[in-house]
Formats: structure tokens, sequence, C-alpha cells
């Protein structure tokens, strides 16, 4: 299997249940290991750029104001499939449709505020990863066993 990278982002309801380090443990349990993190308060420009795939779609409008509403972790995220993974891992976009035990089946309280993003394809995921990163603020490490 290839290593990839992959974007999350920790949405601003994540951030007010205080679920940060709960959301990255998972992360780091299930091999995917964070090369880049900053907490950030999305601007109204950036939320629009980089939700512009999104710009005609009925929900943008409220999509930009959710995440400008709070501060939220951005993250590059390193390991096998870390796609594939990531998403698993994350669950449905509908909370009430996500797999018990994943984030947002845990954490999430509805398909407008489901407390995490991430890249649906490896092609989105490097687009993703460079609208919020530099290549010089990525790290790579591998974690002991």
């Amino acid at each position: 299997m290839a290593i990839e990278r992959t974007l999350s982002i920790l949405k601003p309801d994540a951030l007010e249940k205080g679920a940060i380090g709960k959301i990255i443990s998972r992360f780091e349990h299930a091999g995917l290991i964070p090369i880049a993190v900053r907490l950030q308060h999305l601007s109204t420009k950036e939320a629009e750029g980089f939700y512009a795939v999104h710009k005609d779609r009925p929900f943008f409008k409220d999509l930009v104001s959710f995440m400008t509403s709070g501060p939220v972790v951005l993250m590059c995220l390193e390991g096998e499939n870390a796609v594939a993974k990531n998403r698993e891992l994350m669950g449905a976009t509908d909370p009430k449709k996500a797999a018990p035990g994943t984030i947002r089946a845990d954490f999430a309280k509805s398909i407008d505020a489901n407390t995490v993003h991430g890249s649906d394809s490896l092609e989105n995921a490097k687009v993703e990863v460079s609208y919020f990163f530099r290549t010089t603020e990525l790290f790579s490490y591998s974690h002991k066993k």
C-alpha cells in the first residue's frame, strides 16, 4: 500500500465539544500521523475559496457561515491509504447514517454541523493540503511501536 496524505479539518462544532484530542487520537490509533496541524479561524474569503466547488449549491452560504463561526483545526494526515482510511474513520456525511463508532456518529449533531472534513480523493487531497499548508510546513515522521 502507498503512503498518502489527506486533509482533515476539525470543524467549529468539534472544538465547541472539546473533542480535538479524542479525534486526533482516533487518527493516530488508525495509523494516520498528523504531519501538519494548525488552529485557525477561517475568513469568509478562505472558506469560500476552499468550498468553491459547492458555490452553486443551495447549502454553500450556510456552509461558509458555519465554517467561519469559530476556529477550526487544520491537519495534514499521512499514512497507508490515508484518504480511504480517514473517510472510513469519519463516517457518512449525515451522522444519522454514519456507522456506530465513527467520528460523525459519535460527535456530529447534524448533516450541516458534521464535525470533520476529509478529502474525498487523492487528487483532491493534494489540492486541499496545498490550499492550507506550504510544503515546508509538512513534517513526516514515524511512530515507534
